[in-house]
């Protein structure tokens, strides 16, 4: 399984090209990982699983007695004995399968990942500057597992809720993680730098744009984890005012930035009304340039998504969280991201 030799010509383009649709599966399995993520979320099952065995784990109860086993652990938790305290084995079904989907898929993400990783490198089609890409994207993914357990174990003891720290930290590397994974196939898809030199300044504001779509990104993450959306539900103001008067009004500042539902709410809030000026004014930009092909395009679906991704917001907002909403909510945060990142890669210069 030796990597190509320095010697050794590079990859025919076919098999350039084979590398990046596979990289690109896996990213579509990790958007779908993220979305799957957030219905977890909103339907209260993350909890229901009170053990990590990435192995045995695989295989689910089977028989009543494996379930009843199953439902007594979980009756052991914070959860069942502060929040679910009524619920039988038929509602612990309902939510144990939402938890175990979300787990297995990241299995199945970790196959997809590894089987074609080492059936290229037999094969000597990756060459010697991509493989510490992979390396890398594998390490990002057993961390990511580990991440999640981790959350959920802050659920487990005591208070009934993950932690809205380790649910945003959770989110973040998994955000990274398919930036990461979709920024290496885009550059075996489009290996020519092909932007000239004088877009050199609207490619920094692409940079930056991707930037603040992430921390928004972050944002949401503490919204979710503070159950933050299911207050102060009217838009465009908040209760009738622009900043909400509980807000701000914990000590220390950093406790309440980060655990202040008014807060919380009002910062993300912030974050969107600052996408919707800059991304508009880098579409506008890319205009000026007079740039066309891939990074017109882009910049198009950029604006799209995040015009969607407002609407999207307001609509989950308004009618007070419902699960389809909100998770295509998150589905459309994951799409702005990606065209941002996109717009970026388009925009490499010589």
């Amino acid at each position: 399984m030796a990597l190509r030799e320095p010697n050794v010509p590079n990859p025919r383009p076919q098999n350039s090209r084979a590398v990046a649709i596979w990289l690109l599966a896996c990213a579509t399995l990790i958007f779908a990982m993220i979305v799957l993520g957030g219905v977890t979320r909103l339907t209260r099952s993350g909890l229901s699983i009170v053990e990590w065995k990435p192995i045995t784990g695989t295989i689910p109860p089977l028989t009543a007695h494996q379930w009843q086993a199953e439902f007594d652990k979980y009756r052991g938790t914070p959860e069942f004995q502060k929040v679910n305290t009524d619920m039988d084995l038929a509602g612990f079904q309902s939510i144990y399968w939402v938890e175990y989907s979300h787990r297995l898929l990241g299995r199945m993400i970790g196959f997809a990942f590894l089987i074609p990783f080492i059936y290229f490198l037999v094969r000597r089609r990756i060459d010697r500057a991509l493989a510490p890409k992979l390396i890398t994207l594998f390490v990002l993914g057993g961390l990511q597992g580990a991440l999640g357990w981790y959350m959920v174990a802050s659920g487990l003891v005591d208070n009934p809720h993950v932690s809205p720290h380790r649910l945003t930290a959770h989110l973040g590397l998994a955000a990274i993680l398919y930036g990461y994974i979709w920024w290496v196939a885009l550059g075996l898809l489009y290996p020519a730098a092909v932007t000239p030199a004088t877009a050199r300044g609207v490619r920094r504001f692409a940079w930056a744009v991707t930037g603040l779509v992430f921390v928004t990104i972050l944002a949401g993450g503490f919204v979710a984890g503070t159950r933050a959306g299911f207050a102060f539900n009217t838009f465009p103001l908040m209760n009738g005012k622009f900043v909400p008067e509980s807000a701000y009004a914990l000590q220390p500042w950093w406790v309440d930035v980060f655990e202040n539902v008014a807060t919380v709410q009002f910062h993300h809030r912030l974050l969107a009304y600052s996408l919707l000026v800059v991304v508009p004014l880098l579409w506008l930009a890319v205009r000026r340039q007079r740039l066309t092909g891939r990074v017109r395009a882009v910049s198009h679906g950029l604006l799209a998504a995040l015009l969607l991704q407002v609407g999207l917001g307001i609509a989950t907002l308004l009618l007070v969280v419902p699960i389809p909403l909100a998770a295509a909510h998150q589905a459309g945060a994951m799409l702005v991201f990606t065209m941002a990142l996109s717009l970026v890669h388009a925009l490499r210069g010589r």
